[in-house]
Formats: structure tokens, C-alpha cells, sequence
């Protein structure tokens, strides 16, 4: 936890940007019977009654200090995916000389995706572009990505969407949309706050974090 917040606090550099990367689920849910059409002041209106289409993946990345994002919608999430999606991000950043990027655990986001999916000189070029940093185990908040897959949820994904292509569609729109505003995301939660926030945690570590502890 502590590294990623230094890694959050650092002052920008182009040369080494910090990419905040995860993958979302999304289901395609569709109408058994058509909603009632829209009427000028009063709410929409759609039958309880649904179909399952199956799901898909959001692939998502964003830098919080300058609002830059690239998003990509999947069928899978597997290593293949996640390799075509680095491959975009690296892309974004010719001039970087390593791209830290930010993620979870999972057992797809790591340097092995490469070397399964490209030729080994590919693979290493490629892995060589990035320096990953892990969140810890059931510590998503400390992604920032997720704050991202929360704006696009009440802008879109929290509702029902039939189809991979429409739902493409949509989010890439909102995406765009917020790059072009240049919603950046202000991160507060700093080292020093963790130690007294979180204090408890702390001194099961080591009693002499207790100095820590709020006053």
C-alpha cells in the first residue's frame, strides 16, 4: 500500500507515467418486453422482465494526473486480450522511458501474457516498456481505475445493454468525451493518512507504529 501511495505522491513526469489498468465485466442484458416509451417530465420505465446475452470485458486505463484514458471492449479477458491492450497502451507513450502501471493481481497481468502471445523479442521489447506496481490482496480502492468504472456505471453501465457493439459504442463515447474534458482524478490519501487511519492494521505490524495513531 505504502509504495503505491509514494508512487501516487511523486510530481509528474511524462518520461514515467503512472497508468492506472483493470478489466471490468460487463453483462448484456436485454428487454423481454419493450419499455414504454419516454413522456416529457416523468421517469423511463421498463419492464422487470429480462434476457441474459452473455458478457464481456471493459479494458480500461487511465492517467489521473492529465485525464488521459484508453478503453478497449473484449469478449475474454485472457492473456491474449491483455497483451493486445498493453500493446495499445505502450503506443500511447513513444517517448516514455517506462510506463509505471498500476493493477491488481490477477493471473493474466504479468510479462507471461507477452511472451504467450508474441515472439520472444516481441515480448521482452514489450515487457521492457512497462514497471508494474501490484495493489495488495482484496485493496482495489488503491486503483484509481475504479473511481473510472464508477463514473462510467451511473453514466451507462448500470444499465441494461443488449449488445457487445452498443455497449462498445456508448462507453467508448463517454470515454472520449471525458478525455476531452480532461477529468483528471486528485488523489488524497497519503501515506501519512494510511498510518493514522488505518493505524490498528499498523501496530498488529509492529508496536511501535502506535505513534502513529490519531490524537
Amino acid at each position: 500500500m505504502e509504495e503505491l501511495l509514494a508512487l501516487y505522491a511523486l510530481p509528474y513526469d511524462p518520461q514515467y507515467p503512472v497508468i492506472c489498468l483493470d478489466e471490468r465485466p460487463c453483462f448484456l442484458i436485454g428487454d423481454k418486453v419493450a419499455a414504454l416509451a419516454m413522456q416529457t417530465g416523468q421517469v423511463a420505465k421498463e419492464h422487470y422482465a429480462y434476457e441474459k446475452h452473455g458478457s464481456c470485458t471493459l479494458f480500461a486505463a487511465i492517467e489521473p494526473r492529465t485525464g488521459w484514458r484508453l478503453a478497449q471492449v473484449h469478449r475474454r479477458r485472457t492473456k491474449q486480450e491483455y497483451t493486445h491492450f498493453c500493446q495499445a497502451l505502450a503506443a500511447e507513450f513513444p517517448a516514455a522511458l517506462k510506463i509505471r502501471v498500476v493493477q491488481d493481481n490477477l493471473n493474466t497481468h504479468d510479462a507471461s501474457a507477452f511472451y504467450e502471445n508474441l515472439p520472444a523479442d516481441e515480448a521482452r521489447a514489450l515487457a521492457e516498456r512497462f514497471e508494474f506496481h501490484y495493489t495488495p490482496k482484496s485493496a482495489s480502492w488503491l486503483n484509481m481505475i475504479e473511481i473510472e468504472f464508477s463514473a462510467l456505471a451511473r453514466q451507462c453501465l448500470n444499465r441494461r445493454i443488449p449488445t457487445q457493439e452498443q455497449l462498445e459504442h456508448e462507453v467508448l463515447a463517454i470515454v472520449a468525451d471525458r478525455v476531452a474534458k480532461h477529468v483528471k482524478i486528485t488523489w488524497q490519501f497519503s501515506i501519512q493518512a494510511a498510518r493514522t487511519k488505518l493505524n490498528s492494521h499498523y501496530v498488529k505490524v509492529h508496536a511501535g507504529n502506535e505513534k502513529f495513531k490519531e490524537t
